[in-house]
């Protein structure tokens, strides 16, 4: 009998248990504030604070969030304004991991010879954008080890149909062909719920796109838990409860989806086959002035917020707002009676004007390989200490033979 069913007597033993944790999950989703879908939270002030009477015996324990990205492409404004740009606050609050994926990025085929390179390039952009190595770990996912090893550990429990109906996996694959498509397409989830669950994560910054793989991680965590936790764990000499904290999303409240500069209603992307529905971070001052001027407009007069008949226009105008540092309805006033002739060059002047000091602090990093290799090194070194520690757990919990 294998180890992952050790602790199981027979097949009915086993049956009853999968359909006591299948009634659970239906209590769960019935009774949960999830099952309206999740909860987002948009401040960033979720620390746990002491009271005054309580400040002179206890401490301030942040809570942590973890998060990553594909070193595949040039890092482009969709994935700053999105993403890098929010974890510049969060960092200030919480106790923050921020990795790149590269073991997610063979999940399609790959240039073998731009994968080092651009793990590299993505580590220094993180670094260039404002994440703090003194306040953030920033590592490299392949560089711990414990992320193949619980997505192992945790391909064990989790059911063929949770991930035949992950909308990521049906669409890439189509595109792709059969022949092209890996099994680590298909357990792509898996291994970002591993991703998530060796931090004992309280909160993930996620996109529109991924929210269906964060409820892929939270129900997987409540599975295992029922499945090993509890007294079952504690029977095999565990601290018993639950193995994995269950994580909440945390979605910003703007920059969480910029669109295409060729069409408003697709979000922008690294695999987009024009590079001009994107502006990279990188991209010299005379590539963003030509992408703005040959951008996709409409000929409505004037300028507007949220006229869904003007997704480009809502765009540009986020943009604006995100990169100027004005509010929403400053950006309105200011706009309203511009026409495009106007306006192009206003966001154009924003663009680069923003992201000048990025490319100047970029090349300082990336010119000097042995600072990047030394907060790669910390990072993973901080990074493991917590993933081998929640690995362990889980290894005694599954009942292994102790190393």
């Amino acid at each position: 009998m294998s180890p992952l069913y050790s602790h199981i007597h027979s097949l009915s033993d086993f049956s009853s248990k999968l359909n006591g944790f299948a009634s659970r999950s239906v209590r769960i989703r019935q009774n949960s504030k999830y099952s309206n879908g999740f909860r987002c939270y948009c401040d960033v002030s979720h620390s746990q604070q002491t009271s005054p009477e309580d400040s002179r015996t206890s401490v301030t324990v942040k809570k942590r969030i973890v998060s990553g990205v594909q070193p595949t492409g040039s890092v482009h404004l969709g994935n700053y304004l999105g993403a890098i740009k929010n974890w510049i606050a969060l960092q200030n609050t919480y106790e923050t991991l921020f990795f790149i994926v590269d073991l997610h990025a063979i999940t399609l085929p790959y240039d073998t010879k731009e994968l080092s390179k651009a793990t590299r390039d993505t580590a220094a952009i993180y670094l260039a954008c404002g994440i703090d190595a003194s306040k953030a770990s920033v590592f490299v996912q392949s560089h711990v080890h414990a992320h193949v090893e619980l997505m192992w550990l945790l391909s064990s429990a989790t059911p063929i149909g949770w991930l035949n109906r992950m909308i990521q996996f049906k669409e890439k694959s189509r595109k792709a062909g059969d022949e092209n498509v890996g099994v680590a397409l298909l357990t792509y989830p898996v291994l970002m719920a591993s991703d998530i669950l060796l931090y004992q994560s309280d909160f993930v910054p996620v996109g529109e796109d991924q929210k269906q793989h964060l409820e892929l991680t939270r129900e997987l965590a409540e599975r295992v838990n029922y499945l090993y936790g509890g007294r079952k764990w504690k029977k095999l000499g565990g601290r018993g409860g639950a193995i994995f904290k269950v994580p909440e999303p945390l979605i910003p409240p703007a920059g969480a989806r910029v669109m295409s500069l060729t069409d408003g209603l697709s979000k922008m992307s690294k695999s987009a086959p024009s590079d001009q529905s994107r502006i990279n971070l990188l991209d010299p001052k005379d590539v963003i002035a030509n992408k703005i001027k040959r951008c996709k407009t409409d000929s409505f007069p004037a300028l507007e917020f949220d006229n869904p008949e003007r997704p480009e226009c809502n765009n540009l105008l986020s943009v604006y707002q995100l990169v100027s540092g004005k509010t929403k309805e400053d950006v309105a006033k200011e706009c309203q009676g511009l026409n495009w002739g106007s306006f192009k060059p206003l966001l154009t002047d924003a663009l680069i004007e923003h992201l000048h000091p990025i490319q100047v602090r970029y090349e300082e990093i990336h010119s000097d390989s042995a600072y990047l290799d030394s907060v790669l090194e910390e990072g993973a070194r901080k990074a493991s200490e917590i993933a081998d520690a929640t690995l362990k757990n889980v290894y005694q919990a599954m009942g292994f033979l102790r190393r």
